[in-house]
């Protein structure tokens, strides 16, 4: 029998590399696509790279997907290329708007041209929701996105709702809330705390200075959102659902999980500093994963505090091996 084939845009980051892994596990051939795939771009596929094939190419441009779907044939199409740095949207508006909802633009209008049933999976985020009147927020609440990164996510969810109602599309829209591992970039507050616990228990840093300890987040393992994702493209109608693990934890919570697998004391190493608070949110980032876990029979499978036990210890492992 003919094994699936699936693609991958943003194949080389945190998810990609989860989700390559899953799908390999589950039979399929996987193409990737990333900007880069060369050398220490696609470290995080290091243990699958002679499974896989893989593309240099910018799917914002145009064309680009169209060659890439003529090539690869896939029955599934995974998009999460993307910028995934809120802050960095205040910066480059326009940028974070076209690296975002361009593609998947470019996505499904290469689809709706392919002679072939493909399904497709576009990974949106949380942050459309913003100022949300609820909390949590579930598929119905209404949209409030408060940064340009939010804006984007935001185009790029409705164009897949509009595309599916017009055109019959088989595209769902993964409304992910933050998901961590240790791959994750170090720009990230969670791999900020885990590698600064690490550092001061290996004697390399004496403090860590963080901004507000009080900001709510909905943390999951990137190895349970990629599983939803996938779940979604295998069943029969395609929707959009939230990922999320439905519990609000604040970043001083995160502090104390990392501090604590080190046997640390924050209070002795965690300082605050003004510059790096962000303006105050209104209404928790909480999602409500109810509808997936119903129609899904999808759940996380990775505690909280496992999964920053998990981090903890990669970054004590490569801070002792770097010094």
């Amino acid at each position: 029998m003919t094994k699936a084939r699936a693609l991958v845009t943003g194949i080389t980051g945190q998810d990609g590399s989860y989700l390559t892994e899953l799908l390999l596990d589950e039979g399929y051939e996987v193409w990737g696509v990333a900007r880069r795939v060369d050398g220490d771009a696609a470290s995080n596929l290091e243990a699958v790279l002679d499974r896989i094939e893989l593309r240099a190419a910018d799917v914002s441009r145009p064309g680009v997907m169209r060659d890439l779907i003529d090539e690869a044939k896939p029955r599934e199409i995974y998009h999460l290329a993307g910028p995934t740095f809120v802050p960095d949207s205040w910066e480059r508006p326009g940028e974070t708007l076209q690296a975002i909802a361009g593609p998947t633009g470019e996505l499904l209008q290469a689809v709706q041209a392919a002679e072939a049933e493909i399904r497709v999976y576009v990974a949106s985020s949380g942050q459309i929701f913003g100022a949300a009147a609820e909390n949590p927020q579930n598929e119905r609440t209404a949209c409030w996105p408060q940064n340009p990164y939010a804006v984007a996510k935001l185009a790029s969810h409705q164009l897949i709702g509009t595309l599916r109602r017009h055109s019959g599309l088989h595209a769902c829209s993964g409304i992910t809330y933050n998901h961590e591992s240790p791959r994750r970039p170090q720009r990230f507050v969670t791999r900020k705390v885990t590698r600064g616990a690490a550092a001061i228990k290996l004697g390399l840093e004496s403090d860590l200075i963080l901004g507000d300890l009080d900001t709510v987040r909905d943390w999951s393992h990137a190895r349970d959102i990629v599983r939803g994702a996938w779940l979604m493209l295998q069943a029969p109608t395609a929707d959009d659902y939230i990922l999320a693990s439905g519990v609000g934890r604040t970043v001083g919570d995160l502090v104390q999980a990392a501090f604590a697998v080190l046997d640390l004391d924050p209070g002795e190493h965690v300082k605050t500093h003004p510059r790096l608070r962000r303006d105050g949110e209104e209404t928790p980032l909480v999602g409500d994963p109810g509808k997936a876990r119903s129609e899904l029979k999808w759940t996380p499978s990775v505690a909280f505090e496992a999964m920053i036990e998990e981090m903890v210890q990669a970054d004590l492992e490569e801070l002792r091996s770097t010094r």
